[in-house]
C-alpha cells in the first residue's frame, strides 16, 4: 500500500487515526498502531508478513540473550550470529540471483540455477532497523526491550516501514513507551504529510512519466539534448519522490506522537559531494556512519585507512540499494569522489573563490551518478553517458515528450528543490513552522490534497522509486 494511494489516504489513514484517538490507554494505542502496521504490510504481500514477524521474533530473542550474557566474548559471538541471520535473510531474498549470476560468470558455466524470488517490500529498511536495536543492546547504549509488542511496533511501524527514514531504536525508545500528542503536533503532521503528497503526486509523478518514456528508448538513438533533459527530469523525480515520501512519513509520525529525523536537507544546494551525502538520505548515511564506518575505525587510523573505510562504506551503500552491478558501481563512483575530496579536492573547493563552480561540479557528479543509478544494466548506462559527453543529434526531439504543463512543473520543481528557499529563508520557516497552523496553511493543504486526489483518480501512473529497496 502506497501513501500516495486513494486507499491509504481516504480509508486506511482516517480509520487508523480514528481508532487511535478512541482508545485512551497508551498500551491500547500501541496495539492499534501495531495492528494497523501489520495490516498495512500484509496488504501488498500477505505471505511476507511471516518473514517480517520472523525477523521481529529473532531479534527480540537475540536482544534477550545479549542482555543476559555476562562475558563479552559470548556477547560478541551472539552478535555475530545475529548479523549472520539478519544479513543472511536479506541476502537470500535480495541478492541470491545476483550472487548466482556473478558466481556463474566467474566459473564460466551455470553452476548455480536462478530462483524465482520476489523481493519482500521494505526488507532493507526493517532489517537495518532491527540490527540497530540489537547492536545498541550489545553496546550497552540501551536497555533490552522485554515487551515484544514494543519491539514489534518499532520494526513494523507503517510510516517508515517500506521507505524510511531509517529510525534507530535509541532515537525513539522513550517515545514507544510514553509520548505526548496534541492538536498542534497533529496539525503539523497533517501539513507535512500534505506537502509530501504534493511532492510525490504532483511533481515526481509528472517528471517520471516523461523520464520513463525517454529512457525506455534505445540509448543509441537519443541525442545529447534529450539525454540531458531526461537526466534533469530523473534528478527532479528521484528527489521529489523520495523526499516527498520522507515528508509523508515524518508527518504520519507526528500524527501519532513520534519524532522522526529529517531525511533530506536540500541536497542539490551542496557545494561538494561530501556535503551532498550529508544532505541526501540522511538516515541511511548516519546509519552506515554509526554502525559501519566508525566500527571500521572511521578517520582515527590514518588517511589511508580512512580512504579504505570510505570505499567500503559506499560500496556497501550501493549494494544496499539493489542487487545489480550498476548499483555497486554507483556506490564506488561516489567513493572515488569522496576519497578525492578527502585527499586534495576538498581543500581546493574550500578555498575556491568561485563558489558557483563548486555547485556546478557537485551537480554534474550527481547527475552522472543518477544515470548509473537509473540503468538496470551497463549497456544503457554506457549509451546515456556517451550521449551526455558527446554532441549528438539523435532521432527524438525534446518537444515530442514535453509540453507546456511539464515545463511549468519543471520550473516549479527546480525552484522548490532549494533555490527558492535559499533566496527567501523566511519562506522555508513559514512553510515548515510547527508552532502554529493558520488559515493559509489550511488552504494550501486542502489545495494540495484536492489536486493530488484528482490526479490519482484520473491517472493510474503512480510509481515509487525506493519501494523496491
Amino acid at each position: 500500500m502506497l501513501f500516495s494511494s486513494l486507499v491509504f489516504i481516504w480509508y486506511f489513514l482516517p480509520i487508523t487515526a480514528l481508532l487511535y484517538l478512541l482508545f485512551p490507554w497508551k498500551p491500547a494505542k500501541n496495539m492499534v498502531l501495531l495492528t494497523a502496521s501489520l495490516f498495512f504490510y500484509a496488504w501488498g504481500e500477505p505471505k511476507y508478513i511471516v518473514l517480517m514477524l520472523l525477523s521481529i521474533s529473532l531479534n527480540y530473542i537475540f536482544g534477550i540473550i545479549l542482555s543476559a550474557c555476562p562475558v563479552k566474548k559470548q556477547k560478541s559471538l551472539v552478535l555475530l550470529l545475529c548479523l549472520v541471520v539478519n544479513l543472511g535473510l536479506l541476502g537470500y531474498f535480495k541478492y541470491f540471483n545476483f550472487a548466482a549470476k556473478l558466481f556463474n560468470f566467474l566459473l564460466g558455466h551455470e553452476a548455480v540455477s536462478f530462483r524465482e524470488i520476489s523481493l519482500p517490500i521494505g526488507i532493507s529498511f526493517y532489517t537495518f532497523q532491527a540490527l540497530s536495536y540489537v547492536i545498541d543492546v550489545y553496546r550497552g547504549d540501551i536497555s533490552v526491550q522485554k515487551n515484544p509488542f514494543y519491539l514489534a511496533l518499532y520494526i513494523s511501524f507503517f510510516p517508515q516501514l517500506i521507505a524510511g527514514p531509517i529510525v534507530k531504536y535509541h532515537d525513539i525508545e522513550a517515545q514507544i513507551a510514553d509520548r505526548q500528542v496534541n492538536l498542534l503536533m497533529q496539525a503539523y503532521g497533517i501539513k507535512r504529510f500534505s506537502y509530501g503528497l504534493g511532492k510525490k503526486v504532483i511533481l515526481a509523478n509528472t517528471f517520471a512519466q516523461a523520464a520513463d518514456r525517454i529512457l525506455a528508448l534505445p540509448g543509441e538513438n537519443l541525442g545529447t539534448a534529450i539525454t540531458w533533459f531526461a537526466v534533469l527530469l530523473y534528478s527532479l523525480q528521484i528527489y521529489f519522490d523520495f523526499s516527498g515520501y520522507s515528508d509523508m512519513a515524518i508527518g504520519l509520525g507526528k500524527l501519532f506522537g513520534f519524532d522522526f529525523m529529517e531525511n533530506f536537507n536540500y541536497p542539490y544546494l551542496s557545494s561538494s559531494v561530501s556535503e551532498f551525502w550529508r544532505r541526501w538520505h540522511i538516515s541511511l548515511s548516519t546509519w552506515f556512519k554509526e554502525y559501519l564506518y566508525i566500527p571500521l575505525g572511521g578517520n582515527r587510523r590514518g588517511l589511508k585507512r580512512t580512504c579504505l573505510n570510505l570505499f567500503i562504506v559506499f560500496a556497501a551503500t550501493g549494494l544496499w540499494h539493489g542487487a545489480s552491478v550498476t548499483f555497486v558501481l554507483w556506490g564506488m563512483y561516489y567513493a572515488v569522489f569522496l576519497i578525492a575530496e578527502r585527499l586534495f579536492l576538498g581543500k581546493w573547493l574550500k578555498n575556491n573563490p568561485r563558489k558557483w563552480m563548486n555547485h556546478l561540479y557537485t551537480l554534474l557528479v550527481v547527475f552522472f551518478g543518477w544515470m548509473l543509478f537509473r540503468a538496470e544494466h551497463l549497456h544503457p548506462a554506457k549509451a546515456w553517458l556517451c550521449n551526455m559527453l558527446t554532441l549528438k543529434k539523435g532521432l527524438y526531439p525534446i518537444l515530442m515528450y514535453a509540453d507546456g504543463r511539464l515545463f511549468f512543473w519543471m520550473a516549479v520543481g527546480i525552484l522548490l528543490c532549494g533555490p527558492l528557499q535559499q533566496a527567501i529563508p523566511s519562506l522555508k520557516k513559514r512553510l515548515y513552522r510547527q508552532e502554529s497552523t493558520d488559515i493559509w496553511d489550511v488552504v494550501i493543504m486542502a489545495g494540495i490534497v484536492f489536486y493530488s486526489t484528482i490526479l490519482l483518480v484520473s491517472n493510474t501512473y503512480n510509481p515509487f522509486i525506493y519501494f523496491r529497496f
